[in-house]
Order: C-alpha cells, then sequence, then structure tokens
C-alpha cells in the first residue's frame, strides 16, 4: 500500500495527521466554525499548534462548544472557573479575550449578516492557493493577513497579530497552503 505525502508539519502524530486530512484548508463559510478557530488560535499565540489541538476538546467543554453567545455574556465567575480549568491554556489575558472576541464577532454579524461574509470578503469569497512547493515557500504572513489583523484591531479583537490571521486563514481554507506534493491536492 502506498502511504500518502503529507505537509511535512504534520507528521510528528495522528492527532495531526488527521487534523491535516481532515481539516487544515478546508474552505469554511460557517460561522460557529471560524470563531471556534479564531478562539483556538488566539490561545495558539506563542505556543504549538499541536498543544491545542491536544487541549480541543477540554477547550469545546470549557466553552460551551464555542458558542460564542455565551462566551460573550460570560460573567467573571465563569472567567475565574475557566482560570482553573487545566484542561486548557490558563492564560489571563487570552480567557479575558476570548469573552471581547466574542462580543466583537457577533458586532461583526450584526454589521455584515455574518463573519463568514465580512472574512471572506478579504478574498473576494474564494480561498487564495499559493501552491507552495516545500514548506519553506510558506510564509507565516502576507499584506493580506496584516490587513485583516489590522481591522479586527480597529474592531477591538485582542491576540489577532498578522502570524494569528494567517494561520487562521490556513486553518479555515482562506488560503491553501498543502505543499505541492501533498496528496490532497491529487
Amino acid at each position: 500500500m502506498k502511504t500518502k505525502t503529507r505537509c511535512g508539519w504534520c507528521l510528528s502524530s495522528d492527532l495531526y495527521r488527521k487534523y491535516h486530512d481532515e481539516e487544515w484548508g478546508t474552505a469554511v463559510y460557517d460561522d460557529t466554525t471560524l470563531f471556534e478557530f479564531l478562539l483556538l488560535e488566539t490561545f495558539q499565540a506563542g505556543l504549538s499548534w499541536i498543544t491545542i489541538l491536544n487541549k480541543r476538546e477540554n477547550f469545546r467543554k470549557a466553552f460551551d462548544n464555542f458558542d460564542y453567545q455565551k462566551i460573550a455574556n460570560y460573567s467573571e465567575e465563569k472567567i475565574q472557573e475557566l482560570l482553573l480549568d487545566a484542561g486548557i491554556i490558563r492564560n489571563k489575558l487570552k480567557v479575558y479575550s476570548a469573552v471581547t472576541n466574542a462580543q466583537n464577532f457577533i458586532k461583526i454579524q450584526e454589521e455584515f449578516g455574518s463573519f463568514s461574509k465580512y472574512i471572506w470578503a478579504f478574498t473576494n469569497g474564494r480561498p487564495i492557493d499559493n501552491k507552495p512547493k516545500t514548506l519553506k515557500d510558506v510564509p507565516a504572513t502576507t499584506p493580506l493577513s496584516d490587513a485583516i489583523s489590522k481591522d479586527l484591531k480597529k474592531r477591538g479583537f485582542k491576540f489577532v497579530g498578522s502570524t494569528v490571521v494567517y494561520a487562521h486563514m490556513q486553518a479555515t481554507g482562506m488560503v491553501n497552503d498543502h505543499i505541492a506534493e501533498c496528496w490532497t491536492r491529487t
């Protein structure tokens, strides 16, 4: 049986391979899923993605299945409960930013009809296929992620630097950075 060629970053664990094969780079237009990745990416800032993937189900449970309506209304008591939850990243600023970002996410929905319409407008509603030959060809940021980051920050979002935004774009399929030899391209 021939083995699949994958992007090199996902080879260290079955969880990474599954995420790569089934999610990463697949276009997401659903607001709930877009928020899930936004929350996870903001917690990932400064950490490895595998750390977040390993805790993803803990995050799902702790953050009410990524229900941004609920998260936007978290009480101080709930925030303190999250800060004691060893199953997630207990960074105080990131926990508070999850609430702030959920509130701003809803404001964008109110302004644009959905977060999906807002975020995908940056790519005219279509994924950008960068067609990288190797992992070295995959950038950490782009002028587009710089622009989205700047706009999100202007709207009050936290932990949305250009690197976090670009990772979000990759995760949600706004950009396709699967390397040329990756089986997902065949």
